[in-house]
């Protein structure tokens, strides 16, 4: 064979074992992206969802969604979510700018799950948007709606007056601009956002003032109404308002509540103090003559704007001296009571959205704290039980309680309370003893002395009996009013306490008398009191009035009957 002829078939046979060994070799690389593309259909992906904490899109060759579990906040805690479709949502709503992780565990099909594995898990993480106002100071034309704008879409939304509780409104669909059906030109309300229907709004503060050169302010809370004694003050002036004070803060009544705070170029904040404006007070601030207060009034030339704030109800007035040992009873908040006496009051719900610039007082759960949970406590009492605080308490002292009812027993409590904190012994509870009872609280500034009550019987013989702290103390017989002067049947607060003194008036004949050196005087009612005086015997009606005893006798009784302590007389 020739020598060229056998180079030809060598390379023919070399040609032929090349189309054979290509295909060998990229054979495997076919049969892993076979494998690669088998893999990418059976595995599942999750992302955040538009209008859901998560979306689950399972793979194109089939599968299942067998566990979803989310965790949130900076404390990792579980989020309990539902399972909508492919949509992960949450069974409570969460707030705004709160990170949460979900992960979902897919079950795959079994043609592919020996290759695959049976399950896979997939994760995501993402933060709740927040929707912010682009403009909390607005400028409204006349005749103009007033539009606020968001910074993203929104689904729900809503307006009401500040610190008021404003419900979000789910939209038709999202949007980033939303009208206030406010028709007043100038003034300032709480708007609440979600960007998703499921989330807790965030509550932010709007102002809006009319077109012009002339400041404006708007006070909140409004002019006019009722706050707590540490009820912040907001003013918000439609200019600078270093353009609109200069270097004056406005005057506050009462001086001396607290003190000014800038908030931003045209908010200023009053916060109050240790105890604030106080119980009863009537506050004002008063503005350059040149500025429009909204609400406001005019003294003088300035304007003012005026707000009051309540004295304590009985109620908060009966757990605070109850507290403070000055009736014959305990009182416990709801939280640990355990007997069964509740009294109707409803404390004040606290609100769970988010910030607002107005600040409400908060709502104490006990009578002791600082001087602000104190005075929250009496503007809001808290639920609770009352018991009575001494063993073998008498029957007629029972029958004059009343949880919420103005009775002789608070008032002689509040005489009590007002003797041994060196104040006037008028029963009235005013500011200044509202505010003392609150510094007592604050310091725990117990009643060492006890609680007494007296029975004077007038059956015959008539006697007197000094019940004090759980016990009979003192007993013996006494005499009450001849029928010309009887002595009024009745429950009295004593109101004057001397170891001696004259009394002086006129007998039922007309003739005056003036007895000297009569001994331990305690006046309840009127010129009746209990008193030593000397008779051949005791028990029956001889006074004119006043009940009288021997003189050892009333010396035993005259230190357990100071002022405020409670005379009941009875047949």
């Amino acid at each position: 064979m020739p020598a060229g002829s056998s180079r030809k078939n060598v390379r023919a046979q070399h040609s032929r074992l090349r189309y054979f060994v290509v295909p060998l070799v990229a054979l495997p690389f076919v049969v892993v992206a076979g494998l690669l593309a088998v893999v990418a259909l059976s595995s599942a992906n999750i992302r955040a969802g538009r209008t859901s904490l998560a979306q689950i899109t399972l793979p194109t060759g089939g599968g299942q969604i067998s566990r979803v579990v989310a965790i949130g906040g900076p404390e990792r805690q579980v989020v309990a979510v539902k399972l909508v479709g492919d949509q992960v949502l949450p069974v409570r709503r969460l707030p705004a700018d709160y990170p949460v992780t979900v992960q979902a565990t897919i079950r795959r099909p079994g043609w592919i799950s020996w290759l695959t594995g049976s399950e896979q898990q997939v994760q995501v993480n993402e933060t709740t948007p927040t929707p912010h106002l682009i403009s909390t100071f607005l400028t409204r034309g006349q005749g103009r709606l007033l539009t606020v704008q968001f910074s993203t879409p929104v689904a729900a939304v809503g307006a009401g007056a500040v610190g008021a509780k404003v419900a979000a409104r789910p939209l038709s669909a999202p949007t980033t601009s939303y009208n206030l059906a406010e028709q007043a030109s100038a003034g300032t309300a709480d708007v609440a956002a979600a960007a998703r229907s499921w989330e807790i709004p965030t509550v932010t503060p709007v102002s809006w003032f009319p077109a012009g050169a002339n400041a404006t302010a708007v006070a909140t809370p409004a002019p006019g109404t009722t706050i707590t004694p540490n009820t912040r003050i907001t003013l918000t002036f439609s200019k600078d308002v270093s353009s609109v004070l200069g270097s004056h803060l406005p005057p506050v009544a009462p001086s001396g509540s607290g003190s000014w705070h800038r908030l931003n170029a045209h908010s200023i904040q009053f916060v109050p103090q240790g105890y604030g404006y106080g119980l009863g007070a009537n506050v004002s601030v008063s503005l350059p003559s040149d500025v429009n207060l909204v609400g406001g009034k005019t003294h003088g030339s300035d304007p003012v704007g005026q707000w009051t704030v309540p004295v304590g109800s009985t109620l908060a007035l009966q757990e605070l001296l109850a507290e403070l040992g000055y009736l014959p009873l305990n009182f416990t908040p709801s939280s640990s009571a355990t007997t069964t006496t509740t009294t109707n009051a409803t404390p004040a719900a606290g609100q769970t959205t988010a910030t607002s610039a107005a600040t409400t007082a908060a709502t104490a759960t006990t009578l002791a704290g600082s001087p602000a949970a104190e005075e929250a406590a009496i503007v809001n009492p808290p639920q609770g039980t009352f018991t009575w605080r001494y063993p073998n308490t008498p029957a007629q002292l029972k029958a004059l309680w009343s949880p919420t009812g103005w009775t002789e027993l608070t008032r002689g409590a509040v005489m009590a309370f007002e003797n041994a904190n060196g104040l006037t012994t008028d029963g009235i509870a005013g500011p200044i003893v509202w505010r003392t009872l609150i510094k007592a609280a604050v310091a725990d500034k117990q009643n060492t002395f006890g609680y007494t009550f007296v029975m004077v019987s007038k059956t015959l013989p008539e006697n007197i009996k000094v019940w004090h702290n759980g016990q009979i103390v003192v007993q013996g017989l006494a005499n009450t009013g001849i029928p010309q002067s009887p002595t009024a049947d009745g429950t009295f607060a004593v109101y004057e306490h001397i170891p001696v003194g004259t009394m002086s008036g006129t007998n039922p004949n007309g003739t005056p008398y003036h007895d000297t050196g009569i001994p331990w005087i305690s006046y309840f009612n009127g010129g009746d009191a209990l008193h030593g005086f000397i008779r051949a015997s005791y028990g029956f009606p001889q006074s004119l009035g006043c009940v009288e005893m021997p003189f050892s006798e009333a010396g035993q009784v005259y230190p357990y009957t100071p002022i405020g302590t409670i005379v009941h007389i009875s047949q």
